[in-house]
């Protein structure tokens, strides 16, 4: 099922941190191509301290094949081996952060994990990439496309972007 994963880093050298991370979700057995990336956008944190500095933020799509519970404990491993603490604040600084955006038209809602994730629709950090790759995509639950969720955003933070491709 095509599946959409959100990244995002806002410690130390975040780029280096997307495209490992990037790289470890590729290495994933039950994952493969056609491989989607988005460009990479910076943005300022939301929820946090202000001791927490601006995030890099992207979107890839890949194919997956399994149940979205081991694609988010796969996530997980990849998140803690990258040094991210599995007990931590919310809204946290963090090396990264990778979140499961959606998985096909698949609906799943328990105590591990919501899909599609619950706020996607709300965050312009995460709206901006995804439609650099599927403008026209339509979740599960809403009526718009990704194109029109994000021109109808009332969201005021700023998407400023990075880098046009995350090549080494």
């Amino acid at each position: 099922m095509r599946t959409g994963i959100a990244l995002g880093s806002n410690l130390g050298d975040r780029l280096a941190h997307l495209r490992e991370a990037r790289d470890a979700v590729l290495a994933l057995e039950n994952v493969a191509g056609p491989i989607r990336c988005s460009r990479v956008y910076e943005t300022e944190p939301v929820g946090s301290g202000p001791d927490a500095g601006a995030y890099l933020n992207a979107v890839m799509e890949v194919e997956f094949d399994g149940q979205p519970i081991a694609l988010l404990d796969q996530l997980q491993g990849i998140e803690s081996r990258m040094g991210r603490p599995s007990k931590r604040p919310r809204n946290a600084p963090r090396t990264i952060d990778l979140d499961i955006l959606y998985v096909g038209n698949r609906v799943l809602s328990n105590e591990e994990v919501v899909i599609p994730h619950p706020r996607l629709h709300l965050r312009r950090f995460v709206l901006t990439p995804l439609h650099d790759i599927r403008p026209d995509l339509v979740l599960p639950g809403q009526h718009l496309g990704i194109a029109e969720l994000l021109t109808s955003l009332s969201d005021p933070a700023a998407v400023v972007l990075h880098a046009e491709t995350w090549a080494p």
